[in-house]
């Protein structure tokens, strides 16, 4: 009994598991097609560090002669602790690399790469950014060549200390410097000028001083003493004052090739694009400029205490309030300046500091045209002119001819024939920059360069090593100089009207780039031809760890 009891048990069992069995199996059957048809996600990217992708957009900005391929079997040879970039030792890292890179090897890798051109071009996008990106812009001011680590400046070196005679007075220097967000930007602006430069490379100072340029309210117009044509002085609340320029010419409108160069408008235009190109060059010698939308009505004549200024105005016979103030040229009702009907362009440029405070020295040019229909100056027939200029005070020693030839590259580089003068402040005496003041008529014609401009470079072969350095960082693809420069100008209040620049002339300046380059390769060839003897008044540049060059 006991055994038929216990063979049932284990039937029962095994029917059980076998029930199980079959449902598994069955359950199995139904769920397969389901997980077969499934999506497979691929692995996610590795993705890099953002500080890496920085520190490698350094590295192909001071490489040359390697190509992609070569670039990514570097990243891959990098140890792991290589690839995390601490960010707060980047800057200080590449400095101290920087500083002890020879000047002749860092002139010799610019634009002498076999491949580097072609790789870093072919790493910029449509939208004109670099591979790491940053746009070409930032990418140009972080490259070693501007990003330059800079010494302190002594005491004796800035244009203007504050002066507190009176003890009762609690004087902080601390809250009377370029750095004080307690003082208005344009004291801050005086406060930082130096014997080196208007302003540093990374300004803190600079948003606030367009800002207040642009959209301060104005309190006062008077008409600008002297000149040839119409200038006013602007005064804001802070005191702040700042030079205005109307305009007078269309962006696309190119000067009439019948008219002299002294008898050319000035472009309001002109005066933002050249402070443009003069800090895209490295130079900061020219003052912030910005431009602006005035009120002629509220701004100008409602407000003026200028009497000669206040009875040019007049009412045009489509309504547009018009005035045309006192000057030597295009002061008239035929050429009188007028709003559209009130709204007029102009440009703002923040004043310098008064001459009582800060006395300037003008310099007649060597180089200086002859302002007549008839006669030609010296240096346009005599080859040899520079030969005498070298031997002639300040330009027989120091940088002062160098300096003179930077602004000639300047000048060439916008068709700016109109530099008779220029000047330097007195307390630097002639170890200084010079000041590349009064930028109106250049930009006039995109269509034909003026090679007459680049005499003194063309006379006397020399030029500062580190301009030649950063002439050729701007030749290349990925800096190319009309780019950058489209893209400082986007961020001038007016390009909401109209880009500063019309193309032909933003195409004007990568063409008359070249012409500077070849210009320079003319001069070294002649030297090769004809090796001078050595120059022993060649001398340490004041301004850069770069020496100045004969070519």
């Amino acid at each position: 009994m006991m055994r038929w009891y216990s063979r049932r048990f284990s039937r029962t069992v095994c029917l059980w598991l076998a029930f199980i069995s079959v449902t598994l199996h069955l359950l199995l059957v139904a769920l397969s097609p389901f997980v077969y048809q499934s999506s497979c996600k691929p692995p996610t990217s590795r993705q890099t560090h953002p500080y890496t992708l920085r520190a490698l957009a350094y590295t192909n900005d001071t490489s040359t002669g390697s190509d992609s391929h070569a670039s990514h079997a570097n990243q891959a040879k990098m140890p792991p602790d290589a690839r995390k970039v601490d960010p707060s030792k980047m800057d200080t890292t590449r400095h101290h690399k920087i500083t002890k890179m020879d000047a002749t090897k860092m002139s010799t890798e610019i634009g002498n790469g076999p491949s580097s051109p072609v790789n870093m071009g072919d790493r910029i996008g449509r939208s004109g950014s670099m591979g790491s990106g940053l746009s070409k812009l930032d990418a140009l001011f972080s490259h070693p060549l501007y990003d330059v680590p800079t010494l302190p400046i002594p005491e004796e070196d800035w244009l203007m200390r504050i002066k507190v005679s009176d003890p009762e007075i609690d004087y902080d220097p601390a809250h009377w410097n370029s750095t004080s967000d307690s003082q208005p930007p344009w004291l801050r602006f005086h406060l930082g000028i130096s014997r080196r430069q208007l302003y540093p490379h990374r300004d803190p100072n600079m948003p606030s001083l367009i800002q207040q340029l642009s959209k301060h309210r104005i309190v006062s117009a008077v008409q600008k003493s002297g000149g040839t044509q119409l200038k006013l002085v602007m005064s804001f609340p802070n005191y702040g004052q700042a030079m205005l320029k109307p305009m007078k010419q269309e962006r696309d409108e190119e000067s009439n090739f019948n008219l002299y160069y002294f008898s050319d408008f000035e472009r309001h235009n002109a005066e933002i694009a050249a402070f443009h190109l003069d800090r895209v060059l490295g130079y900061r010698r020219i003052p912030p400029a910005v431009g602006r939308l005035v009120d002629v009505v509220k701004e100008i004549k409602d407000i003026t205490t200028d009497h000669r200024l206040a009875k040019t105005f007049f009412t045009s016979p489509v309504g547009n309030v018009c005035f045309y103030g006192q000057c030597s040229y295009y002061c008239s009702t035929e050429h009188a300046v007028c709003g559209r009907p009130h709204e007029l362009e102009a440009s703002l440029a923040v004043m310098l500091p008064d001459p009582s405070l800060a006395k300037r020295h003008s310099w007649r040019s060597p180089w200086r045209r002859s302002y007549s229909r008839s006669k030609v100056a010296a240096w346009e027939t005599d080859s040899q002119y520079c030969d005498t200029v070298k031997k002639t005070a300040p330009y027989d020693k120091g940088t002062r001819l160098v300096d003179l030839i930077d602004l000639t590259i300047l000048d060439f580089l916008m068709g700016n024939m109109d530099r008779h003068h220029y000047e330097t402040f007195e307390k630097f005496g002639n170890n200084t920059f010079l000041l590349h003041l009064d930028n109106g008529r250049a930009f006039g014609r995109h269509s034909k360069d003026e090679p007459s401009i680049l005499a003194p470079l063309e006379q006397c072969c020399r030029i500062r090593r580190s301009t030649l350095s950063r002439l050729r960082l701007l030749s290349l693809p990925q800096y190319r100089l009309s780019d950058v420069m489209r893209e400082s100008l986007s961020h001038d209040p007016l390009f909401s009207v109209a880009p500063l620049l019309s193309e032909p002339h933003l195409l004007a300046l990568d063409r008359r780039l070249n012409v500077v380059l070849q210009t320079v390769r003319d001069c070294q060839r002649r030297q090769v031809a004809s090796p001078p003897l050595i120059n022993k008044d060649l001398t340490v540049e004041m301004t850069s760890p770069h020496i100045v060059m004969a070519i």
